[in-house]
């Protein structure tokens, strides 16, 4: 129950023949939806030429059957979802953005957040450049296109434009030819490619959306890769590889992917159990229960609950037909309808001592509320376990907390924090040992936490 903003997904297909990429590109957003729920857009390409819908919504409510029946078939396609930081979610902002230039169009999708976004866009504005829209992805097809002009060939452009971009991203990008998968040197955020029975390839931000069009995942895009997948087969360009620490956003794993996504080779639905068990080991608390906020919380209270032998039940029922909480940009509002989004179930923590797992506090009104609700039900104790340490810090590498104003952490001890929600404890996952959530199978695998400790790879 997060107030902040998500990031974006992305998503590519491409075949050599023409088929319904369309609906395919549709599945894949559908199954990333939760990473942006404000826009969404596709971008097909038939016959050398684009065809593109964005708009304002939801993947079910953007894309009718006539929108897709509009797209019509294609050879390959490009997908978007986001949420837009404060004052960018508008329709002129959607993507993909389609660039038109003259060695042909392109298409970018863009999940992340460039660090050096007011000095390219200076530099590009002081060269004549002129922009329709606030997001840095309409500078990241700006270089790419100037860079373009002096190359032979656009995955060519792309790799010399990435010595201009500082920050997270991870792209799809399409030419009249080409499907483009890139990473930035430091792999902020995910990006991974999978391949269907009938020999499409697909790029996604998680493998999720692999599943949902019945692709098999084949690996992650490497920090600093880019692939490019054409006639002429499939290209792996490495040049940028190895020149920065991987510094995956950790946070993938404790809130922002699908549990039954695998990222990096870690299954997210282990990495939240493994959590939730540190929490127990780290702050035991006598109690009766553990129950976990849906939907993220909910793996940790099961890792929670089989390292503490305290029973697990299904303590709150989420109202699935209503968003994330932060999609509602007030406050006030925010507030008020988190009793229409959240449930007690009363039966199951009334006279009981409760351990509630949740991801995360940011403000803390959230979870001020939902303790109130826990004991209105009948809950005689309430335990808070976050699964990640105290947010302290901004983010500048696509998840919107833009400053610490608004971090409760940053101006309360966890005493503090405790007495302000009205918890009878608190515990956060140590600093130290957040980065073990997610070692699985990638031992040596970087991670970003700058948003808990303040070091900032970049």
């Amino acid at each position: 129950m997060r107030q902040y903003n998500e990031e974006c997904g992305v998503f590519g297909v491409y075949g050599n023949s023409d088929t319904d990429v369309s609906l395919i590109t549709y599945h894949g957003l559908y199954a990333l939806q939760h990473r942006g729920q404000e826009s969404c857009g596709i971008v097909v390409c038939r016959d050398r030429s684009f065809y593109m819908h964005v708009d304002m919504g939801l993947v079910g409510e953007v894309f009718t059957k006539s929108v897709i029946a509009s797209l019509g078939v294609g050879n390959m396609a490009v997908g978007h979802v986001c949420y837009g930081a404060n004052g960018s979610n508008t329709r002129q902002n959607a993507q993909p953005l389609v660039f038109k230039h003259l060695k042909g169009n392109l298409a970018l999708a863009h999940n992340g957040n460039l660090t050096n976004a007011k000095e390219l866009r200076q530099r590009l504005e002081l060269s004549g450049a002129v922009f329709h829209t606030t997001s840095d992805t309409e500078l990241i097809g700006y270089i790419i296109i100037q860079e373009r002009l002096r190359s032979t060939s656009i995955e060519e452009a792309v790799t010399r434009a990435m010595a201009s971009f500082e920050g997270a991203y991870s792209l799809v990008i399409m030419s009249p030819q080409k499907l483009i998968a890139v990473r930035d040197p430091h792999g902020f955020r995910p990006l991974c490619f999978g391949k269907t029975p009938d020999g499409r390839y697909v790029i996604a931000s998680e493998s999720c959306a692999l599943d949902a069009v019945g692709a098999r995942l084949e690996r992650e895009v490497d920090p600093g890769e880019v692939i490019v997948f054409s006639p002429e087969g499939v290209n792996y360009i490495r040049t940028h590889c190895s020149e920065a620490q991987p510094s995956l956003c950790i946070f993938e794993y404790i809130y922002f992917a699908r549990p039954d996504s695998v990222i990096d080779k870690v299954h997210v639905h282990e990495a939240r159990k493994k959590a939730g068990a540190l929490l127990a080991i780290e702050h035991p608390v006598q109690a009766d229960v553990v129950i976990g906020v849906p939907d993220s919380g909910i793996d940790a209270a099961i890792g929670y609950s089989h390292q503490s032998g305290i029973r697990y039940d299904i303590g709150l029922i989420k109202n699935k037909y209503i968003g994330r909480s932060f999609i509602v940009p007030q406050q006030s509002e925010r507030e008020s309808i988190i009793k229409l989004k959240l449930n007690v179930v009363a039966d199951a923590v009334a006279g009981k001592r409760v351990v509630l797992v949740d991801d995360s506090i940011v403000r803390g009104t959230t979870m001020k509320q939902l303790i109130g609700m826990l004991r209105e039900a009948g809950a005689t104790e309430v335990h808070v376990r976050v699964s990640a340490p105290p947010f302290l810090n901004p983010c500048f590498y696509g998840t919107d907390i833009d400053s610490r104003r608004e971090l409760i952490a940053y101006h309360a001890t966890v005493p503090e924090i405790a007495q302000i929600i009205g918890a009878d404890s608190l515990g956060y996952l140590e600093l130290n040992h957040v980065r073990y959530i997610a070692r699985g199978n990638s031992p040596t695998a970087g991670y970003c936490t700058a948003c808990f400790s303040g070091n900032y790879p970049t």
